[in-house]
């Protein structure tokens, strides 16, 4: 893995779109050979999407869930948070499952390297850190299909570029494998998108005052319905 030191390019303050792709194409070139590097998947995140966080900061600075939010900046990286605490809560609030979450499948919540130097960078933080909470609230699973979902419920709710990158990435691989049920998946993936379209909008969401809420219950306020599949 490379060293996470100067080497490692760095976003300036309102970056030019050819800083942007710049910085980005430099930190993709890495995530070709390390696609599980978090400093170089942190950087290509923030090139791709800080001219969306920039907006998004700017719609959190006109209500008072987004004002607090901007104004405290809470952060949910690993070493934020207390895996041991929240899985003593009641089985089926968000803080059990969430710690179960991480537990069963043997992993450990995000960390963030460094802290966010501006509003539209700190909303970038966010929306990584609270990618496996829409995971649990989605239901969508963690393997390719289920990310692939969460990909497309993203970009319906969010409208993020490195999701749809993300699809399109998917579309061209999937297309190549054998036998493949291409209308099956583009029709899960339509729903998973319409889906997004008709939820809440997830970004602002202070997922931290709710550990003791029942995960049922934030799925019902947060979420449209799921579509059934046989």
């Amino acid at each position: 893995m490379p060293e996470l030191n100067s080497s490692l390019p760095t976003l300036p303050e309102n970056p030019s779109l050819f800083t942007r792709l710049q910085v980005g194409l430099q930190a993709l070139k890495v995530l070709q050979a390390e696609p599980t590097n978090p400093a170089y998947g942190a950087l290509f995140y923030d090139s791709v999407e800080i001219g969306l966080c920039a907006a998004l900061a700017r719609d959190f600075s006109r209500h008072e869930e987004g004002r607090r939010l901007l104004a405290e900046k809470p952060s949910l990286r690993s070493s934020a948070l207390d895996l041991d605490a929240l899985e003593k809560l009641p089985p089926g609030s968000l803080g059990h499952t969430f710690a179960r979450y991480f537990r069963d499948q043997g992993l450990t919540p995000i960390d963030t390297l460094s802290p966010p130097k501006n509003d539209a960078q700190y909303v970038a933080t966010r929306l990584r850190e609270t990618h496996d909470f829409h995971h649990m609230v989605t239901g969508y699973t963690t393997d390719v299909m289920g990310e692939m979902e969460l990909q497309a419920f993203t970009l319906g709710n969010l409208h993020l570029r490195t999701s749809l990158l993300i699809l399109l990435q998917s579309a061209k691989a999937t297309r190549m494998m054998p036998g493949f049920n291409w209308a099956w998946y583009a029709r899960r993936l339509w729903a998973a998108f319409r889906r997004g379209s008709q939820s809440r909008q997830l970004a602002s969401f202070r997922w931290e005052d709710h550990w003791a809420t029942p995960l049922t219950l934030l799925c019902e306020q947060l979420v449209a319905p799921a579509q059934q599949w046989n």
